[in-house]
């Protein structure tokens, strides 16, 4: 596979799917186009990406892919300039994470595929938590690529000890489930205190918001009856385990925690379980998943969905041949196999059934229906800098009055989001 090497010390970008709809023509001269994709590192694999292009280029014989591997670290400002950029090496594709679109909208330079993600694309299946932030004012610049999201690890033996042989249906069925595992030394569920991510599912299951847009002016909304509710749940559901209440799922690692045998559950992506076998190779085969339950029985709860939107350049001089390679990578074909293939979400509810036999990745895409992305203010990223979300998660679980902690990191989400502060 021809990989371009770039100098750039910093690092972008991802790929994937085609299906019904016929390719576009990309011109009639023998003149061979080139397309350069940047992707982000391990959004697929090797393997993938080599068959993606040798059958993409043997379908479209005037189109060349130049596919370059970026990394996540340093992205940002490397993408900013890419978009920036006039000059013929700038991509023509460019994976993004979906909740950096809103960010490279308000800096200039993507192009608007509105006309081609509802004409040609079937976005009336995408699903929310990949659609919805790569939307902005109304206009559609990101595509929806992979998604994945938390979904219940649990250990099998601890549950069949307890006698517990149906899976709960509800967040009352979890939370009564959690309490009879919750036994001496075991804990019913590890959830640290600080898990920020898994939080902003609850207070969305319940109709509230992290922060609410009015008239462009962003606010922050903690302090909403609806988003209260949902911070009750996860104290409620927290303290049915021994998660520290000042840290985030990261300190200590969960998976760590949880391979030592005595936790019934975690809240996590299904990939933690390679984690947590290679810690402890005794539970290996041990490991199950569901989706977070919601409030209505039977239905999965809202969560939080990562992964990534294809975007592309205003400055690319390939607009067509890139739409079409986007096109490709985002229909149902190539979903199908970066799905099963990487184990993610593929980007409709439609294609769920391509990964019904893989347990982790099915439980994932039920929630994944329900997902849900970070505010789509261009600020979003100053939040999370000086995160006050989990300041305020600590001081509730700690005894705090939670109206008043509410109020306080709502305060603080909207000056971090008051684009004055610029």
């Amino acid at each position: 596979m021809k990989h371009r090497t770039l100098a750039l010390p910093l690092s972008v970008l991802t790929l994937a799917a085609l299906t019904g709809c016929g390719s576009l023509s990309i011109g009639g001269s023998d003149e061979r186009d080139t397309v350069t994709v940047w992707l982000m590192q391990n959004s697929a694999s090797k393997g993938f990406l080599e068959k993606f292009e040798k059958e993409y280029e043997a379908e479209n014989g005037d189109v060349d892919l130049d596919i370059t591997i970026q990394e996540w670290t340093g992205v940002g400002k490397k993408v900013t300039e890419a978009l920036a950029d006039e000059d013929a090496d700038a991509p023509d594709v460019i994976e993004v994470g979906n909740t950096q679109v809103a960010q490279y909208v308000d800096q200039g330079g993507l192009l608007d595929l509105s006309l081609e993600s509802m004409r040609d694309l079937g976005m009336e299946d995408w699903l929310p938590g990949l659609a919805e932030p790569g939307s902005v004012k109304g206009a559609q610049y990101g595509i929806p690529w992979y998604a994945a999201n938390r979904v219940v690890l649990y250990n099998k033996d601890l549950f069949k000890a307890a006698g517990i042989d149906k899976l709960p249906r509800d967040q009352e069925e979890w939370l009564a489930l959690t309490e009879r595992l919750n036994t001496g030394s075991q804990q019913g569920i590890y959830l640290a205190g600080q898990d920020w991510y898994t939080l902003a599912g609850f207070i969305w299951e319940e109709g509230g918001e992290l922060a609410v847009d009015k008239d462009g002016i962003w606010s922050g909304s903690l302090d909403t009856p609806q988003a209260l509710a949902g911070m009750d749940f996860y104290g409620r559901l927290q303290a049915l385990g021994q998660g520290p209440k000042d840290a985030d799922e990261q300190t200590p690692p969960q998976t760590d925690v949880f391979a030592k045998g005595k936790v019934a559950q975690i809240v996590t992506v299904p990939g933690s379980a390679k984690l947590i076998e290679e810690a402890n190779p005794k539970l290996a085969g041990k490991i199950g998943y569901f989706p977070i339950p919601g409030k209505k029985a039977g239905r999965a709860g809202a969560v939080f969905t990562g992964g990534s939107d294809l975007v592309i350049p205003e400055n690319t001089d390939q607009e067509w041949a890139a739409k079409d390679v986007i096109k490709a990578l985002a229909g149902a074909r190539w979903q199908k196999e970066l799905a099963t293939t990487m184990d993610y979400v593929p980007n409709k509810t439609t294609l769920a059934s391509a990964v019904d036999a893989n347990p982790g990745a099915a439980a994932m895409t039920e929630g994944a229906a329900r997902g849900r992305a970070t505010p789509t203010s261009p600020r979003w990223a100053a939040v999370e800098a000086d995160n006050p979300i989990k300041q305020y998660m600590t001081e509730v679980l700690s005894g705090g009055d939670a109206k008043q902690a509410a109020r306080l990191a709502s305060q603080q989400i909207t000056e971090a989001l008051d684009v004055r502060h610029e």
